[in-house]
């Protein structure tokens, strides 16, 4: 068994928490509300800008010009790609770019791209890897399951569903996975037990952050 499947299989109960979750259930059967959806969204680009930080730390401290390379790509990917794709996914939801550029991140956001930014800053590669595990290969599983089950009928739904199924975003996933796999191939128990930690936290926030969109998280007054 290869490190990413013992680190998903040790943490088995909040990934499928994760999947469970009302939030990804309705978003499965097309009838989430879309008050719901736009919290998420909004928060989501929020989240992809600190993101993308950690996508920079990572290349930086890549242990080859191969794997500099891809982050590096998937950085630029993410800042003038997919952010770009996100802004107009939000407009088609009536979200106009000047209020998610004006937008405040919710406690969970916060705490996430907080954890993730220290975690990339401090961390070796092993670490910054298997921080990004579990959104890139959870938001694979969700799409994948989900596509599985059958499109619904909402055609906005159906498309955010199709682009965490697509190969593309699977290969992707499928790289990362590879790449935590061989560095942790030889590493020692407490360099096991430190990604472990990491690896359970991450998950936890991915849980959080469903939730957050689901309960319509506020500051408190």
């Amino acid at each position: 068994m290869g490190v990413s499947d013992r680190l998903r299989e040790e943490n088995a109960a909040v990934w499928e928490a994760c999947y469970e979750h009302p939030f990804v259930q309705a978003i499965g059967r097309g009838d989430l509300e879309e008050d719901r959806f736009r919290r998420f969204l909004v928060q989501d680009y929020l989240f992809l800008i600190d993101y993308a930080r950690v996508l920079a730390y990572a290349s930086a401290k890549a242990p080859d010009v191969s794997t500099q390379a891809w982050f590096a790509r998937l950085l630029d990917a993410t800042l003038a790609t997919e952010m770009d794709l996100h802004r107009k996914t939000c407009a088609e939801w009536g979200i106009a770019p000047a209020a998610l550029e004006g937008a405040d991140p919710l406690p969970t956001t916060v705490a996430y791209t907080s954890f993730l930014v220290r975690t990339a800053a401090a961390g070796a590669i092993g670490e910054i890897a298997a921080a990004l595990l579990p959104c890139q290969w959870g938001y694979a599983d969700i799409g994948i399951r989900l596509a599985q089950r059958g499109l619904p009928d909402e055609p906005r739904y159906a498309a955010w569903i199709e682009s965490y199924a697509d190969p593309g975003y699977t290969a992707l996933t499928e790289w990362l996975r590879g790449l935590v796999d061989g560095l942790g191939a030889h590493a020692s128990t407490d360099t096991y037990t430190r990604w472990r930690d990491i690896f359970t936290t991450t998950l936890r926030y991915e849980l959080a952050f469903w939730e957050m969109a689901w309960a319509g998280e506020q500051w408190p007054a």
